[in-house]
């Protein structure tokens, strides 16, 4: 026995490089990401390819290493050059996530010490530090001190928490769920629909309140069903407005819900995923007036201040609810039970192993202070106004005036069918590459995209932007 752990020591021990190996290693995967970056300004943000990556499929794992120079080879033909690239400023499709660079240092630093941030008796410094960035961000949407919350992978977890929550502070039973009502809009993002059913409230009525020609729910339309719904002998017990939607960037009107809400006793529940952030302007703080109101709310950093992919917030006025819905306890985590100076995360959300999230998004703000991000999310909303001027200036209609950095638009084909030529324009804008742009469909009409949220795109990238959209216009008119 003790001849074959010497052996297993012996080979398991390359778990663990040498300090001129870490080094060796490090350089060539530093030097690879100095070279992704120092590129990116002149990298396309998205790129056609036959393969789309498929070529990964030929290095399956095996028992010998494959070494650095090779991996990174495979990475670079594999994953970072084929489809959309997200780091990029031409990245205006979707609602972009982020990537600056200290976060990476962050996650950097919690992957070598490997902080548990879980359990506050394990991690208390990691535990102390993501709980102060949630009572910030608290302390930002106007919530109170003793709010609870949790750093998320994304605003799909943080909306599920948040719904479960709701779902038990309400105490909708199996025995209700079938007769208890769900408020939205059909502009409520999909993970909203995603969390109420995997929440097991799939057989609740869930009410699609129109919305008015700019895409924001409709108050009078709101109270007429609570009303009928009531009357009926049903049993509201949950609204979700958005603070930003993904198709055309509405915000509901927060602060008439929020009063609706606490009249009619219904948990409110807002998405700010995609829009939250923009309350560190003056005009987002503004638009935003009502986010107060709300008992839960979805935020994520990795959107509105544009740190890298997996860092949603969820917020819960009610700690006691929060911790209720969630918490369980085990008897090996029974030495944990002393230590209760901070609430635990992992008593706050349904992970209990979890990434310590807290250092990407504590790093960089203690690094450059807040100025940097407010001019960040300030310019985005300017580009978007700047944007719908000389879309429009082209020919193009857009209806809806920018409320955030979202811009809806198509043109006006007089011949042919226009929904399939605003497809071919979208699509030829895709091909050339160096600018990202994605379209919805509205009313039926196929309408194209502009998101801006990406913190390397600048006025610079939106003229590139409207440069390409009129060169491809001209080819398909």
């Amino acid at each position: 026995m003790e001849k074959d752990l010497a052996k297993l020591e012996q080979i398991a021990r390359k778990l663990e490089p040498s300090a001129k190996e870490r080094k060796n290693i490090r350089n060539k995967v530093v030097a690879y990401t100095e070279k992704f970056i120092n590129k990116i300004e002149h990298s396309n943000a998205f790129n056609f390819t036959a393969e789309k990556g498929a070529a990964i499929l030929n290095h399956p794992i095996s028992e010998k290493g494959i070494g650095i120079k090779k991996a990174l080879e495979i990475i670079k033909n594999n994953v970072d050059y084929p489809g959309l690239n997200p780091a990029s400023g031409g990245h205006l499709g979707y609602i972009p996530g982020g990537g600056i660079y200290y976060s990476a240092l962050g996650d950097y630093m919690a992957d070598i010490t490997n902080r548990y941030a879980g359990i506050f008796f394990a991690g208390p410094g990691a535990v102390r530090m993501e709980n102060m960035l949630v009572q910030w961000i608290a302390q930002l949407m106007g919530y109170p001190k003793n709010t609870a919350g949790n750093l998320t992978s994304g605003g799909s977890i943080a909306n599920l928490i948040a719904i479960c929550t709701a779902r038990d502070a309400k105490k909708i039973t199996a025995s209700k769920i079938k007769s208890s009502v769900i408020y939205l809009t059909e502009q409520a993002h999909h993970s909203v629909q995603k969390a109420i059913r995997i929440a097991g409230l799939g057989e609740c009525a869930l009410r699609y309140v129109p919305v008015d020609k700019n895409y924001k729910m409709n108050i009078t339309e709101l109270q007429k069903q609570i009303a009928a719904d009531k009357k009926n002998k049903l049993n509201p017990f949950l609204i979700i407005a958005s603070a930003g939607t993904t198709d055309v960037g509405a915000i509901d009107p927060l602060a008439d819900i929020g009063t609706i809400a606490k009249k009619e006793k219904l948990w409110y529940h807002i998405d700010a995923a995609y829009g939250g952030f923009f309350i560190l302007t003056a005009e987002g703080k503004k638009k935003l007036r009502g986010i107060e109101l709300s008992d839960s709310l979805t935020i994520d950093p990795h959107k509105g201040l544009f740190l890298p992919y997996g860092l949603g917030v969820v917020l819960v006025k009610n700690k006691a609810q929060l911790n209720a819905t969630h918490f369980y306890q085990a008897n090996y985590m029974q030495d944990a039970l002393s230590a209760t100076d901070e609430l635990s995360p992992a008593d706050l959300s349904p992970e209990l192993t979890k990434h310590f999230r807290g250092m990407r998004l504590w790093l960089p703000l203690q690094l450059h202070g807040l100025k940097p991000f407010k001019a960040c999310v300030e310019e985005k909303l300017l580009l978007a106004k700047y944007f719908h001027k000389k879309i429009k200036a082209l020919g193009f209609v857009s209806e809806i005036e920018p409320e955030l950095s979202v811009v809806v638009y198509r043109y006006p084909f007089k011949k042919g069918d226009a929904n399939l030529l605003n497809k071919k324009l979208v699509e030829a804008v895709q091909k050339d590459g160096r600018i990202f742009i994605s379209s919805t469909m509205l009313n039926g009409k196929y309408t194209l995209r502009f998101a801006c949220l990406a913190f390397r795109t600048h006025k610079k990238t939106v003229d590139t932007l409207l440069r390409v959209i009129s060169k491809e216009l001209q080819k398909i008119k």
